[in-house]
Parts: C-alpha cells; sequence; structure tokens
C-alpha cells in the first residue's frame, strides 16, 4: 500500500509522536532528513512533511516507510495532505502546488534579442563567473555568498538578472524553478536556478548598466544550464498560446501551463531529483582548520544525473505525445529518477521510455530504467513500453519481448506503430512489478 492510503487521522497521530520526540529525535529514529521545501504547518507548528507521510504509514500496515521507499516534494506528498487538509509551506508550495499538484515555476525570459541581452549573454551565460574574486564577492552579503557556495561549491556559476519592472513577478520564483532563455524565434537555452537574491551592487559588477539604464538587480544563479533549439511553434503548442506569439517579455508562469511546459520539454531538474531522493542535495560548505591544510579547499561530490535536457528524446516524446487522442501524458519523480512519460488511459497506466536512437546500449538503457521506475509508479503498471525513432533491429526487439516489454517506433512524422510484447510474457513480467512495489 502506498502514501494515498494514509489518513488524516494517521497523521495527526504521527505529529502527537513528532511532538513528544522533538524534530532532531524524530528524523533520527526513522532516518529522514530534514526537509528542503515542504514544511507542514498544523496547529502553529511545523513538521517535515516527507518524514510524517512515511511514518504515518506505519498505521495503514504496521510498516513505515524510509527515506528511500518512496519520492516526497510537490508531486507526490504535497497534493496528500492537501487532500486531507493540511497546509503545505515551502519556496515553491502555494496555491499552485495545492491546486495542481505542481510547485515548480517557469520562466521565459528574452535573452538573444537586444545587442545588450546579447553581450550579457556572452559575459554570464556562455561561460561562469567565478564570484569568490574579490571583484564580485566584496559587493555580496555573507549570506548570499553562503548561498552561492551552497549551490556551486567550486566558486563558478552562470548568471542571469531582471530590473526592477519585473520584482512582482520574480518574487515567488526560487531555487529548482525553470528558465527559458529565449531569442530569434526559438529557446536558445535551458536553466535550472539555484540561488537568487537581490543585489545592484552585484548585479553591476557583472552586468554594467548603460548611462540612465536599470540595474538587474534580482539575480539569479544557474544550477544546470544547457543549449536548446526549439521553435516558438513547439514552444507555443505546449503552453497552449498561439502560434505566432514571439514571446516579447519575461513571462513566469505557474501550476498546470508550468508543467506543460517543463513535462513536455522533457526537463529533469537537479531539485526534483533530490527532493524525489534520486540525488543527494547539496551540501554546506566546510573548510578544514589550517594546521591540516596548506590551502583552502573543499571537496565536491556531485552523484550522477540525468541530463537536464536532452534535445533528441524531447522532440521525438513531443511527436508522440501529439499523436495520444484518449489520454493525457504526464512524469512522475521517484528515487529512481524521473519517468519520460506516465499514461492512465482506457486501456490501463503504461509506462513508456524515450530513446533517440536504436543502438543495443541505448535499449538495455531503456530496460534497466523501466523496471526501476515501476516500483514507484503511482498505482500498478499494466504495460511497460519502449519507444524509439525507428524499428529495432530483431536481437533488440526480441531482447524487450523478453521481459514484457512493448516497442512503439516512429514510421512517419506523427505516426507511430507499436509492437507489442507477448500477453504471456507481459503478465510474467506484471508479477515481478507488483513484487518489487512491496519491497520498495
Amino acid at each position: 500500500m502506498g502514501i494515498d492510503n494514509v489518513t488524516r487521522d494517521h497523521v495527526l497521530q504521527t505529529l502527537a509522536e513528532y511532538d513528544g520526540l522533538g524534530r532532531e529525535v524524530f528524523l533520527a529514529k526513522y532516518g529522514f532528513k530534514p526537509a528542503r521545501s515542504y514544511l507542514i504547518h498544523h496547529d502553529g507548528r511545523r513538521y517535515d512533511s516527507k518524514a510524517v507521510v512515511g511514518v504515518a504509514h506505519r498505521h495503514v500496515n504496521g510498516h513505515a516507510l524510509g527515506s528511500g521507499d518512496f519520492s516526497g516534494g510537490a508531486a507526490t506528498v504535497v497534493p496528500v495532505l492537501t487532500r486531507l487538509g493540511f497546509r503545505v509551506e515551502g519556496p515553491r508550495a502555494g496555491k499552485d502546488s495545492a491546486d495542481s499538484g505542481f510547485a515548480t515555476r517557469l520562466l521565459v525570459s528574452p535573452a538573444f534579442g537586444s545587442a545588450e541581452s546579447r553581450r550579457h549573454w556572452k559575459d554570464t551565460l556562455d561561460q561562469p563567473v567565478t564570484f569568490t574574486d574579490s571583484k564580485y564577492a566584496e559587493s555580496l552579503t555573507d549570506d548570499q555568498l553562503g548561498r552561492l557556495k551552497e549551490f556551486h561549491p567550486d566558486g563558478q556559476a552562470r548568471f542571469w538578472g531582471a530590473t526592477s519592472g519585473h520584482d512582482g513577478k520574480m518574487a515567488e520564483v526560487a531555487a529548482g524553478d525553470v528558465v527559458l532563455f529565449t531569442g530569434k524565434n526559438h529557446v536558445r537555452a535551458i536553466g535550472e536556478i539555484g540561488a537568487i537574491f537581490q543585489n545592484s551592487s552585484f548585479a553591476d559588477v557583472m552586468w554594467p548598466p548603460k548611462q540612465g539604464g536599470e540595474s538587474w538587480h534580482t539575480v539569479y544563479s544557474l544550477r544546470e544550464f544547457g543549449l536548446a533549439e526549439i521553435p516558438y511553434t513547439t514552444l507555443s503548442a505546449l503552453l497552449g498560446y498561439k502560434s505566432n506569439f514571439q514571446y516579447p517579455g519575461q513571462l513566469v508562469l505557474s501550476g498546470e501551463r508550468a508543467r506543460a511546459g517543463i513535462d513536455g520539454l522533457l526537463i529533469t531538474t537537479r531539485t526534483a531529483l533530490e527532493d524525489a531522493g534520486a540525488v543527494a542535495p547539496p551540501r554546506p560548505v566546510s573548510e578544514l582548520p589550517v594546521e591540516r591544510q596548506h590551502i583552502r579547499s573543499t571537496t565536491v561530490e556531485r552523484a550522477a544525473q540525468q541530463v537536464l535536457y536532452n534535445r533528441h528524446e524531447s522532440a521525438l516524446v513531443i511527436e508522440f505525445c501529439g499523436s495520444l487522442t484518449d489520454t493525457t501524458a504526464i512524469r512522475f519523480a521517484s528515487a529512481a529518477g524521473v519517468c519520460d512519460i506516465f499514461l492512465n488511459g482506457p486501456e490501463g497506466r503504461e509506462l513508456i521510455e524515450a530513446k533517440s536512437r536504436v543502438e543495443r546500449g541505448y535499449v538495455r538503457e531503456a530496460l534497466a530504467q523501466l523496471l526501476d521506475y515501476a516500483r514507484y509508479a503511482p498505482g500498478a503498471v499494466d504495460r511497460l513500453t519502449a519507444l524509439f525513432p525507428q524499428p529495432l533491429a530483431p536481437k533488440e526487439r526480441l531482447l524487450l519481448h523478453h521481459y514484457g516489454i512493448d516497442i512503439i517506433h516512429r514510421v512517419s512524422p506523427g505516426v507511430f506503430e507499436r509492437v507489442p510484447a507477448s500477453d504471456q510474457a507481459r503478465e510474467q513480467m506484471r508479477s515481478m512489478w507488483e513484487s518489487h512495489e512491496l519491497s520498495r
């Protein structure tokens, strides 16, 4: 049984235990770390959301879930708690997360139109800025410098900013939100926001305003950054805008529209992976005592992660989803990562993993990911399917069919063909998925 079986009374019993033990003892007892994003607000007190839901599960079947047994965050824990009548707070937990279950915001930022923007792009997006250099660090507060080092322990980061005219839009933007940098009728790059703060002095060192011009005083670093080449027409189709929309100014989108853009483009943020327990969150920067070293340094350990944006797989997924007529594609984050496509339609629940190539290494990767994601799917999965841009060779097709996995390949623009596994193989695998569900 999953977290959807947790009731309000289960949560209230857990909150009482939390109060009795105290936060540190409660978290240590059940093996949870302090929440980074989402806190339950109840009777004037705040509680770690994922830990409370995991422990509350003990009242369902006598078994408390550990941190690695389920994913937390806006797509899982927040909707459960909201449905049970609890208020959830966090940097991105507000009305949108309660209403739609999706709290990440999507910024659309013109960045390559004017000569000034192109110059800023060259200075702080094309290359990272060493913000620990005195030239920059002297303009930062201790808190701002510490926050930057938390996200960027090597002292370097790419930056972008916004003028005071966008203060209202930028007020709710937080770490983990996604920004699309636009120009010349395309999304030219995709980034994930790290540290964000207002500091005109720091901004003016990076982007000296022209005489009479405004400071880009809202500054944000980019945890992840990758080039893209997405036509406005593709973006507009995902966001529900007219095909000739030109994105003339900065947008900050939330709720289902943000989900449509982020999921539609197959964007996977590091923050989403951290919230789901797939990778470790950033650690506070620490320095060894002087007597133990001659040069100040910090060891940076970074876990492997999925790519923020894969152009070829994204294009394939967008084209395939455009061919669907009776169901809506979503994604879910888990300790295994973020899946490509999850369908819950008339023919049941189907988990689909897309690959941009058909060589054996890609086929084996699709197989491993599908088996891993199936353990965390929201509900028992009826089909596992691998999506490819062209037909597979017989040897690779037999590999997937042996494990009960269907194959869908592209035949022509907007047209896809399914090559199903045998019903017998699929039934055998379904029993394995169910046993995985119980053991995770």
